[in-house]
């Protein structure tokens, strides 16, 4: 097939005079990109990369591909993700991943656990904050955990994001205020391993955006492959990172990850683990691959607590989590793309 390559490169992002210097840290480089294009083309493809900018929907009509692979991060906005995907509907052009609602929805981490927690799904209690001097929840208790509300990739989160009072409260929004220019998102802190879930496929219909109300009512998973889970070993790392999967490491240590993949966890736990998933997928939206990030309460019997679900995973072949687990499985970097570029030619009938 031909298949364009939609993605933001770092080299091509704009810069302005105060911009944080981590804004562009969920771009893509230049080394990412030739290997998805090796590994498509080796799928017998024929691949074009385009920039995810103002000049795509020219480009696109110049190179009028069959289906897009679509990594778009985009550059402003709080519904950034979900811009090219709603060029490509209007152009009706097919594409990879998730559509315009679920990225617009996933980037806003406070409107993602409403949708989790109305549908009985387990998220740490959280509140919004928009001001400085707003009145903390009172069902609220310490630590809890403050980071911006419409990032991704770790950013603006570090040690400090874990506050035990209301002075260190005040301060860290005052940070993400003046850094960010957007509300923050606290919610309480689960202290306990950190693990993520992995997945390639689509559920099979006919499905709902919720799930069974009935709680004998069967699982269902079918359609979607789970990934082995993955857990960050944070006694690896420096102790100032606190235990936390910080934007430093995710970004300045990438290159020295620390895992455990398959993550030691009992069957049991594995299950339920695969079953939250799929349900945040469900719930959620997702389509084609996503990767659901969970803590486990050490306070509470190792209770999973979902943190975020990411529709657009990074596609790294040497540090990504999507691809460790990938990996683990015995797959090959080449299987993971063409997979998800399969899953998804087969929901618009190229297959």
């Amino acid at each position: 097939m031909r298949v364009a390559l939609l993605a933001n490169l770092k080299k091509n992002a704009p810069t302005w005079p105060g911009m944080p210097p981590d804004r562009w840290d969920d771009l893509d480089s230049e080394a990412t990109i030739e290997t998805i294009t090796r590994a498509l083309e080796a799928g017998g493809h024929q691949v074009t990369f385009l920039e995810g900018d103002v000049t795509l929907f020219d480009r696109l009509r110049e190179v009028k591909p069959e289906i897009c692979f679509n990594i778009c991060e985009g550059h402003f906005g709080d519904g950034r993700e979900a811009h090219v995907p709603a060029l490509l509907e209007m152009m009706r052009i097919p594409y990879t991943g998730s559509r315009v609602l679920t990225l617009a929805l996933a980037l806003d981490k406070p409107m993602t656990k409403r949708v989790l927690a109305y549908h009985g799904l387990p998220t740490p209690a959280f509140q919004v904050f928009e001001r400085l001097n707003e009145p903390l929840d009172p069902d609220l208790r310490f630590p809890l955990f403050a980071k911006p509300s419409q990032e991704g990739t770790g950013m603006g989160v570090s040690a400090e994001s874990i506050v035990r009072d209301e002075s260190q409260l005040r301060a860290q929004l005052q940070r993400i205020f003046e850094r960010y220019g957007q509300p923050a998102l606290v919610e309480r802190f689960i202290e306990g391993r950190e693990v993520t879930v992995g997945i390639v496929g689509n559920l099979s219909t006919p499905v709902a955006w919720r799930v069974p109300q009935d709680e004998e009512a069967p699982r269902i998973l079918r359609g979607l492959h789970f990934f082995p889970p993955l857990e960050v070993d944070m006694a690896a790392y420096p102790e100032e990172e606190a235990g936390v999967y910080t934007s430093r490491i995710k970004v300045e240590m990438a290159h020295e990850f620390h895992y455990l993949c398959p993550a030691p966890l009992s069957p049991e736990q594995v299950e339920e683990f695969q079953w939250l998933a799929a349900a945040v997928f469900r719930v959620i939206g997702c389509l084609d691959v996503a990767r659901i990030d969970f803590r486990l309460d050490a306070n509470d019997g190792n209770k999973p607590h979902i943190l975020e679900v990411n529709p657009l995973p990074g596609l790294n072949p040497d540090y990504s989590d999507l691809c460790v687990e990938a990996k683990a499985d015995g797959w090959t970097y080449e299987e993971l793309i063409n997979e998800i570029l399969n899953v998804a030619a087969e929901r618009y009938g190229l297959l």
